[in-house]
């Protein structure tokens, strides 16, 4: 057994290594995080250039352009959202091939008739993708950070803060990650599990904020939250057992996910009746 998972979780490794998916994730994650700071620096001197014209329509936009090109927290509050979001669908469209996508290509058949074991199968899954995801999350919001400090000019962000927000932005992509490998292992459907992870990603935040739900103890709004910690005005107004607690219930699913696809794994059988061999 042992033997079984140290050489399935060499087997996982390799597959996300060998085809340079973890780089296009690096590249990507960070890469959000970089630019946009950048952009949003940008927008700022943009709208300074344009203020005169917006003045001879009696429009006084100072306020917003000094929002947009001063505050740190500004660029690091919108990367880590931006990496919950954009770098959460690039994540989970590139490991489908890992989270299920490999059963419609019957490429553990043979593994699986020589004796794969479920939990061989799916444990491996379980550590690899979103631990990864979450290492990624943190290097994009110091990543944020370095690059807002330089193109910003009131630096109003807190090691804490960053740490925070990249901390809850590493376990929002984590949860949907696993639950993208619960959902495309237990289908064999890893393209449908990726839209449906993907539009539940995207819509129950803003659903969850227009009913004016609490952000913490909420694993769907995790995203939003690590925004806001990222402020210093937002963290000072959350309290740290409100966020142990979120973080142990995101958790707490995750692992009940977990034992969910391992539960629909055990479950199939093979059946050898037809023409064609199916799990």
């Amino acid at each position: 057994m042992k033997l079984q998972t140290k050489a399935s979780f060499k087997k996982e490794y390799l597959a996300f290594v060998r085809t340079k998916k973890l780089v296009i994730l690096a590249l990507v994650l960070i890469g959000v995080a970089i630019i946009n700071p950048i952009l949003l620096a940008g927008l700022g001197v943009l709208m300074d250039s344009l203020s005169g014209f917006y003045e001879s329509f009696g429009t006084d936009i100072s306020g917003l352009t000094e929002a947009l090109g001063s505050s740190v927290s500004t660029g690091v509050s919108q990367a880590v959202t931006d990496v919950a979001q954009t770098g959460l669908v690039v994540f989970l469209l590139v490991i489908n091939s890992n989270a299920g996508g490999e059963q419609k290509k019957r490429s553990i058949m043979i593994p699986r008739c020589s004796g794969l074991r479920s939990f061989g199968y799916i444990f491996p899954k379980f550590i690899i993708y979103p631990l990864s995801a979450f290492v990624l999350a943190i290097i994009a919001s110091f990543a944020a950070w370095g690059v807002s400090t330089i193109v910003f000019k009131y630096n109003d962000v807190t090691l804490a803060g960053v740490l925070l927000g990249g901390l809850l932005t590493g376990i929002s992509l984590m949860f949907y990650v696993c639950a993208h490998i619960t959902i495309g292992t237990a289908t064999g459907r890893a393209g449908t599990s990726a839209a449906i992870c993907i539009v539940a990603s995207l819509l129950l935040p803003s659903i969850f904020a227009v009913f004016g739900s609490e952000l913490v103890y909420n694993p769907f709004t995790l995203n939003i939250l690590a925004g806001s910690a990222v402020r210093s005005e937002g963290l000072s107004t959350l309290q740290p057992l409100e966020i142990i607690i979120t973080i142990v219930i995101t958790l707490a699913i995750m692992v009940i996910l977990y034992f969910l696809a391992l539960f629909a794994q055990n479950a199939k059988r093979v059946d050898n009746s037809g023409n064609e061999i199916k799990i």
